[in-house]
This record gives C-alpha cells, structure tokens and sequence, in this order.
C-alpha cells in the first residue's frame, strides 16, 4: 500500500524520543520512506491516498515480547485458584486441545491483539506449526517457537520429573518441522525462535540441542526462568543450583536470549544474567493477577543494566495493562526518584513494548521505531477520548491511561488489520462465537481426562452468549 498519513501526532521512539505535532508518514509498500510536516510531503506527494489522522496519536505499534495466545481457554478462571496453574492447567490444557481448537482460540488472542494496539507477537508454546499459519492470516507480525522440554510437563503436577528423551525428541522433530515451514514465511511477516520450556523440564542434552538448532537456522532464543517455587525446588535437586546457574553451566545464558519471568532469582542471578547480556520479558499485569505485586528484584535488575521488555503472558493480549502495571511495579522495585521525576520514566516504559522489544527479537533496525526505513507497523491512538484528555505530556498519558477503546487503527506491514475500529482480516463476530464454543468442550474433555482438575463454576450457563 502507498499512503500518506497525514495531521498526526508522532511518537517516534527515536533515539531523541521526539513527539511531534502535525506530521505526515509516507508509507511505500510495507515500509515508511519519509516522516516530516505534513504540509510539506503533502505538497511532493500529491499523487498518494491520504489518511487523515487529525486527532490520533501514532506509535510503532506495540510488540509484545512475551504471550501465549491459545491460554485464552483458560481467561476467567485459574486466575482466582491456589495450586500449580503452570502444570496443573496449563500444561493439561494445550495438550487437550484439537489443532483446529488451538487455532481458534490462538486467532481470538490475536484480534485481541490487534484491538489492544499490537502489531507483533512473540509466542513460544506447544504444537505451534498446526496453528502458526491461522495466527498469520490475521496480519500480525509473529515470533513462533515450539517450548521444547524432555521432562513430560503432563507428569510434573503428580511429582514425575523423569527425563524422557522420546518425549523431547517430539518436541525437536516439531520445531524443525515450524522453522522449515513457517520462517519468513507470509512476507517474512512470520519468523521463528528457539525455545526451552523451562530449567525444570530441560535436560542438559535437551539445551544442547536447542543451542544447536538455534545456531544452524541463526535464530533468537528464549525460556521461562525462575517463574516458581516448584521450579526452583526441582532445578536445585537435579542440577544441585539455581536455575539461572543451571542454564549458564550448560552454556545456554546470552544475549541472544530472552528469559521471561525472573520472580524468583537471587542477587546472584541478576548479576550473571546481566553480565551475560540476556533480556528479561516481563510480564507485570499477569503475574501480579494471580498472586499480588510481582515480587521479582525489580529493582536490582534494572540497576544491573538489564534491557527491560514487556509481555502479557497469558489469559489476556492487553499490552495497555503491560505498561500500566509495569511502570507501577517498576517505581515501587526501584524505590527511589530522580531528579525532575521517578524513574523509569513514561518513554522508558514506551520503549519497553517498543524499540526494547524490537531489540529482543533481533530486529532494532527494522521495527519499534517511526524512521524512513523501518517496517510499516503502526498504532494509531484516538486522542478524542475522555481517559487521553487534556493532552499535557503525551507519552506519559498513553503509558498511564491508555486501553484498547482508545485504539483506532492498526497497521502491519503496510496495510491496515484494524481501520477505523473495524477488524478487517477476520470475521469477529464468528470468531467470538466459536471461541465460546472451542473453550466449552476443552474444558468438559479436559476434565474428563483429568479429573484431578477443579472445574470452573460458571456464572452463567454455557450459551451462545
């Protein structure tokens, strides 16, 4: 697509951070060639269809650096539950499901995506390549990998930590299947990663041959690390140290790797992890849900130097609430002001679903920033609602008050997946209707073949709502 856009207020999430008044963006295809005062490229560019963005604030759209989309069957429930939700829903659940039911509720979390303001998703989980390709159709720029483990995950909630080199090698022969299939595929719109579940279900041959993969296809690397006390109990009775420690002496820490979670590492940890450069993806708005205050050393990490980046993890894609939550608990872990504010500041908390982000998955020079050059992926934010007005400091509302109401259209690549508040590359209403179908059968089949499991009580009968 060529387009103009033009009367906006830019956020560029430049180096400089600029927040500019009535600016054009010049898209060509699916990337912007120029930015500048409206008047003028409107003037050398005569010729081009405009969008006329009077009133919008316009971001690079969001990147959420850390979810799993096909957790929307558990939306509503687990959240208010004690007990291991990891293994004890998580896990039961994804296995439960049809490739045609992951796909589903995977494409539901994507238009939540979209309608929250984000362009990419990074989501590491399980049986990816039955789903990968209906997550693509809905125009979002992905991350994909297979959460590899050779522990059975199904047997870890009964107390079964036993290695099972058949179960893992499942898990390898569906991640090279993913990356032959699905990287740079749909434009390069959908590129793969390496991933390891966890310290807790990895064996040291198992990271082993995720670091070889990883290598041979050049790929970004990611893991959950330190999400839980069980975690952390397991790694120390098999590996005899932390988890962090665990994946260091196996080689497995660096700074192509992007760790999700850090709520339970030490002071140690967070100095290994950062003198060996690994991102961390937070995910403040969830893990908080659950539990209260994340208590990850937030502190700590940030004074360690740690690039900072944000996801929604599960059961939700808003990444308004990311920022929101975040930029709360990140103040209360620091502790401490700065001269003329608190830190981190709003650009600080913008560039982690941002530019940060982009860096995570190896793509600072393509996305996460408003310059000539980069992608086309863009968010655009109606400022003619009450929670953004007045319009002091601009950044700083978005970052403090913003939701997905506020969020007007949504371009990736060039062309528009939201316009006007108006999903164009899925039929929603269809779409919510069969998702409520797809949840309701998980759950009865997934009791039935565990019923160890707790059942939701639901407010309201299982109706076509």
């Amino acid at each position: 697509m060529d387009l103009l856009i033009v009367n906006a207020a830019l956020v560029t999430c430049d180096d400089q951070r600029r927040v500019l008044a009535r600016q054009g963006i010049l898209v060509r295809g699916n990337r912007i060639v120029a930015t500048g005062e409206s008047a003028a490229l409107e003037a050398a560019h005569p010729d081009v269809e405009r969008f006329d963005a009077r009133g919008l604030a316009v971001l690079p759209g969001f990147i959420n650096a850390h979810t799993h989309t096909v957790l929307t069957a558990l939306r509503g429930s687990v959240e208010d539950w004690d007990g291991d939700m990891i293994y004890g829903y998580m896990s039961p659940v994804s296995y439960t499901m049809t490739d045609e039911e992951r796909a589903v509720m995977a494409m539901l979390g994507c238009v939540e995506a979209i309608r929250s303001g984000t362009t990419t998703l990074v989501d590491p989980f399980r049986h990816v390549l039955s789903y990968g390709g209906a997550m693509a159709s809905t125009g979002l720029r992905l991350w994909l990998s297979e959460s590899c483990a050779d522990i059975d995950t199904r047997k870890i909630r009964h107390g079964d930590y036993s290695e099972d080199p058949a179960f893992g090698a499942q898990f390898l022969d569906r991640a090279e299947a993913m990356i032959e299939a699905l990287h740079g595929s749909h434009g390069d719109r959908v590129r793969c990663q390496v991933a390891a579940h966890a310290p807790d279900n990895c064996s040291p041959a198992m990271l082993r041959r995720l670091l070889d993969l990883a290598a041979r296809h050049g790929l970004t690397r990611t893991v959950h690390l330190s999400q839980s006390p069980g975690e952390g109990k397991a790694v120390m009775a098999a590996r005899g140290t932390t988890s962090a420690a665990y994946l260091d002496r196996e080689g497995f820490l660096g700074p192509d790797l992007t760790a999700a979670h850090w709520t339970f590492c030490t002071p140690a940890d967070i100095e290994l992890l950062a003198a060996r450069g690994v991102t961390m993806a937070h995910t403040p708005a969830s893990i908080s849900r659950r539990r209260g205050m994340h208590q990850a050393k937030l502190g700590l990490i940030r004074d360690a130097g740690v690039r900072v980046v944000f996801g929604s993890d599960n059961m939700t894609e808003d990444m308004f609430q990311a920022m929101t939550i975040g930029s709360i608990l990140h103040r209360t872990g620091r502790g401490r002001a700065v001269e003329g504010g608190v830190t981190p500041g709003p650009d600080a908390i913008l560039d982690a679903v941002t530019r940060d982000a982009a860096a995570s998955v190896g793509a600072a020079a393509e996305i996460g920033r408003i310059l000539p050059g980069y992608k086309a992926d863009l968010t655009f934010i109606d400022l003619n609602t009450p929670a953004l007005r007045p319009v002091i400091r601009l950044v700083s509302s978005i970052v403090h008050y913003g939701h997905p109401g506020a969020v007007h259209s949504v371009m990736v690549d060039g062309e528009f997946v939201l316009r006007d508040r108006r999903v164009l590359t899925v039929d929603e209403p269809a779409l919510l209707r069969e998702a409520q179908a797809v949840t309701r059968r998980v759950w009865e089949r997934m009791i039935a073949q565990n019923p160890d499991l707790a059942r939701p009580e639901a407010d309201l009968p299982w109706l076509d709502l």
